[in-house]
């Protein structure tokens, strides 16, 4: 079977052939329909993180995927059934983490990620996994459902805020969502029903389509070349609520500033090293007289993936056409990998879905 893979070394994405998996008892074969690129998959390429798995010289590549079931194998689905899979393993034998069914809180060594660190992808025609991984989505969803990943890391993350502020009464109205990239593009539609202001921070200028899809869901942009973070409460207004999705470094801290009393923010971007200078002890008092709080996220676990089918059922097919913006076949992937200002989401499609 055709897949597409990075190898050892090299920084460019190619395919490849590699052997039709056979699934292992609990295991169901899957034949892939669609996988999504983001900027992991570009961060993985260059070698800035993850790693092929132990004995291989190249790594599968695709952690947001959706395909149908192809051989049940003794597992609860049936042949047709859609399904998504979640992207950590458990390395060499389960641990305590994936016992509690707590994968995403796995520390780094306690876990492979697919596509990513340890172990091979789902840009293949087919793959296999357990069926604990496997989340089944209505058929309606079979075209978006590479999409479903990303939502369940913006479900996590708003989870883990809420949970932080849920010692008081806390009601936030309004939210900043760091970042208008795809998955920023997503969480300020994924908040659309439970804030009544929503604010979305990018450095592009206009005419932009980024632009054009936060205003259609009635959100405000603001452009950080003219409002830096620490800015948006005096140019808007404090923020209950702060989603970070850039991995740029100082915004972490810029956070604290643009957060209400009791707000909390969620950092989601994962910078490389990065030192500079912050004024500690004035950001360590916003913490302590405001009541704010900062939490951090990775991955996500099953129970999000399942409220990520639910959240992506809700969102309109016009937005979800302005916000994919490239489904390519095997023929042409690698524009599924280009990065311009005219590219917002892209997709590698491995096979159309045909109901049963």
């Amino acid at each position: 079977m055709k897949a597409i893979a990075v190898y050892d070394g090299t920084d460019e994405p190619v395919v490849t052939e590699k052997p039709r998996p056979e699934p292992a008892p609990g295991e169901a074969l899957v034949r892939t329909l669609r996988v999504g690129v983001d900027g992991t998959d570009h961060e993985v390429i260059s070698g800035g993180h993850g790693g092929s798995p132990e004995g291989e010289d190249h790594l599968v590549l695709g952690h947001e995927a959706v395909g149908v079931i192809e051989e049940p194998n003794d597992t609860p689905f049936e042949v047709g059934d859609v399904v998504v899979p979640t992207v950590r393993r458990p390395p060499n034998g389960a641990n305590e983490y994936f016992a509690r069914g707590e994968p995403d809180m796995a520390p780094e060594g306690r876990y492979h990620e697919r596509g990513i660190v340890g172990a091979h992808g789902f840009m293949a025609e087919y793959f296999t996994s357990p069926a604990e991984f496997l989340v089944e989505i209505p058929p309606a969803l079979a075209e978006w459902g590479f999409l479903v990943e990303p939502v369940s890391i913006a479900e996590k993350a708003i989870e883990h805020a809420y949970a932080s502020r849920s010692a008081f009464h806390w009601e936030p109205e309004s939210a900043l969502i760091l970042g208008n990239g795809s998955l920023g593009l997503l969480t300020v539609a994924t908040l659309d029903k439970e804030f009544d202001r929503i604010y979305c921070l990018g450095r592009r200028e206009r005419p932009d389509p980024t632009i054009d899809i936060i205003e259609s869901l009635g959100a405000t942009y603001v452009n950080s070349n003219e409002t830096p973070v620490p800015a948006v409460s005096a140019a808007h207004e404090p923020m209950d609520f702060v989603f970070e999705a850039t991995g740029y470094a100082p915004h972490a801290f810029e956070t604290i500033e643009a957060l209400a009393p009791n707000g909390v923010g969620a950092l989601l971007g994962v910078p490389g090293d990065w030192e500079f200078e912050v004024d500690g002890g004035r950001l360590h008092r916003e913490f302590v007289l405001h009541n704010k709080a900062l939490v951090g996220s990775v991955n996500s676990g099953y129970e999000h993936f399942e409220a990520a089918v639910d959240s992506l059922s809700r969102l309109s097919d016009a937005f979800l056409d302005d916000l994919v913006t490239g489904v390519h076949g095997l023929d042409d992937f690698e524009a599924a990998f280009a990065d311009d200002d005219t590219t917002i989401k892209t997709a590698v499609e491995f096979g159309a879905y045909e109901e049963r």
